[in-house]
Order: structure tokens, then sequence, then C-alpha cells
């Protein structure tokens, strides 16, 4: 019962964190003015592990800095996970890397998919809510193309709903070649 639980904390909080770290790297390339409150409260959650790595990485329309820390967090969460499965961390290090960087991929697609589900919601049931520019701005790279090949069905947007079945298929494909590497989920 304590593994079920540890590995479901592990689970909450590196996904978070990681998500917030790719969300960071996400509103840099879609140009996210910095000073609404979602984008201060992503900036001052994550500058502690990206502002150092800045001074590597330097930015530019890409956050590398804050993709490279979400790739620190996932391998973090990864080797945690391999250790409360009782297996050395040390014996599968190539693999571990190789799952960490699915990993990452998992939470960009969770993240996809979550926010896309949140501007759905609100769109409906609020639509004059101060946080929907800033949902429309984040998900239009990926909404904008399908509403290209999707007719609007009597003012019903459809494309929210085939890009969340695009990406529960690619979080099913991930999973499962991570799953397949592992033999333990992630």
């Amino acid at each position: 019962m304590f593994g079920d639980i540890a590995r479901f904390l592990l689970n909450t909080l590196f996904t978070l964190f990681g998500a917030a770290l790719l969300l960071r790297a996400w509103m840099q390339v879609v140009r996210m003015p910095p000073y609404n409150p979602v984008s201060n409260a992503v900036m001052q959650a994550t500058n502690w592990i990206v502002l150092p790595l800045r001074k590597i990485l330097p930015g530019g329309k890409i956050d590398w800095a804050s993709i490279l820390a979400a790739f620190i967090a996932s391998a973090v969460y990864v080797t945690l996970m391999v250790v409360l499965a009782g297996i050395d961390p040390t014996l599968m290090l190539p693999m571990l890397l190789l799952v960490a960087l699915l990993t990452v991929v998992k939470w960009a697609l969770n993240l996809i998919i979550w926010v896309t589900i949140l501007m759905a919601l609100l769109s409906w049931l609020n639509p004059q809510s101060p946080a929907m520019p800033l949902l429309y701005q984040i998900t239009a790279p990926f909404l904008d193309p399908l509403r290209r090949i999707l007719p609007r069905l009597g003012g019903i947007d459809l494309s929210p709903i085939l890009l969340f079945v695009i990406v529960q298929v690619l979080l099913m494909v991930v999973t499962r070649a991570a799953v397949s590497m592992t033999l333990f989920g992630i």
C-alpha cells in the first residue's frame, strides 16, 4: 500500500511540475505576454530550475532550458519509480533515459488534452472569461489546422474533439512503449 501511495504522489507531483515546465516553453513559442497571472505563476514555480539552465542554454524562439528542465525532472521521476519497484537504476540507465524522454512526451500530450478541455468547457460555460484569450492562444496552433479540415456544424466547433481523439491515441502509443520497456507504468 505504501508503494502505491508513493507512486501516486510522485506521479502527481512530477506530472504537474513537468507540465508547468512544458507550458513555460510553449508560452514562449506562442509569445504569451509574461505579465498575465498564469504566465506569472508558471514562471515563479519553475524559475528555480530554468534560470540556472538558461546560463548553459540561452533562450531563443524555443525555450530549451525549460525543455531540458522537463527532461531532468522526468529522469528523476523515472529513476524514483524504478527504485520504488525495487530495481537498481544503474542497471537500466540507457533505457531510463529513453523512458524519461517518453515521459516528457506523455506530459506534453496530457497538457494538450487538459488545456483543450479547459478551453472547450470555458467556451461553452463562460466565453467571456478572461482566461479565454490565453487558452485560445495556447491551443490555436493545434486546433487551427483541424478547423480548416472539419466543417462547423451549426456553429459547433468539433476540432477540440478531434484533437482529443488524436492526442489520446498518441498517449496510448507512448504509454505502451514506456510500459514495454520498463515493465511498469509511467
